[in-house]
């Protein structure tokens, strides 16, 4: 089922992060933001903190169990670790995102796909999660200890009975694409490093097109907020500290 189209006049901002690379912006109350992965290859992995007191950032183990979820899609929210709703997934035409595969680092990229060091491979370098988000926390005064377990957008990862993790390789399609509504002012992260489970033994990380668009109302059946009573108290939550922040 393909996205609703977004009336050009809702648009504030587009543009398109190339496969491996990194992006940042608050997202605003009122806004909602749309990743679309572009050619059906992408992993955007992304984190989210308040803006304001980046203490508070989004939480995946009170996202999950909240929730009694081990995957997110429609109607899920991301909560913050203040029982707070920061974001939530008001339309997704995937049906699966991983919150439990964790980020790529330096050994991870190298074990899968070998090595391409800047110093031979220019921009063509291999570039990995870890690093990358480093790299984009940085702008922001974050750094290593800010850095937590993000969800990865267009990626599946399942468990068995075992409890053995399963990485579904081609999960996503060309032009797949998710809504991100901010229920209050949210500093998004985003890289587009390869899963750390994605096999090799080609580097070749999806671009992800970024857009971020004036939020239609709050209707009193929003499917996220009553998508569970979980939900429905971390958004009573946000509106209160929303209300106090002005």
């Amino acid at each position: 089922m393909p996205a609703t189209p977004i009336a050009e006049s809702r648009i504030v901002h587009h543009e398109r992060v190339p496969g491996g690379r990194y992006w940042s912006m608050v997202v605003r109350r009122g806004f909602t933001l749309r990743l679309v992965d572009t050619d059906g290859t992408a992993n955007a992995a992304l984190l989210a903190y308040n803006p304001s007191n980046p203490l508070e950032r989004y939480n995946m183990a009170d996202t999950l169990k909240g929730q009694h979820v081990s995957r997110l899609s429609q109607g899920n929210m991301l909560f913050s670790d203040m029982g707070r709703a920061m974001l939530s997934i008001v339309e997704d035409t995937v049906g699966w995102h991983d919150p439990i595969g964790g980020i790529s680092d330096a050994e991870s990229i190298q074990r899968r796909f070998g090595e391409a060091r800047f110093q031979e491979h220019w921009n063509d370098f291999y570039r990995n999660g870890r690093e990358l988000f480093l790299i984009e926390l940085a702008k922001w005064g974050l750094g290593p200890r800010d850095l937590v377990s993000p969800v990865n957008f267009f990626q599946k990862v399942s468990v068995n009975d075992d409890g053995d993790l399963h990485y579904a390789a081609e999960h996503s399609h060309p032009g797949a694409s998710v809504d991100l509504r901010a229920d209050s002012d949210t500093l998004v992260v985003l890289t587009t490093a390869p899963h750390p489970m994605a096999p090799g033994p080609i580097y070749q990380p999806g671009p992800v097109d970024v857009s971020i668009y004036r939020s239609a109302p709050v209707r009193d059946d929003d499917a996220c907020i009553h998508h569970r009573p979980e939900n429905a108290r971390a958004y009573a939550n946000t509106l209160i500290a929303n209300c106090q922040e002005g």
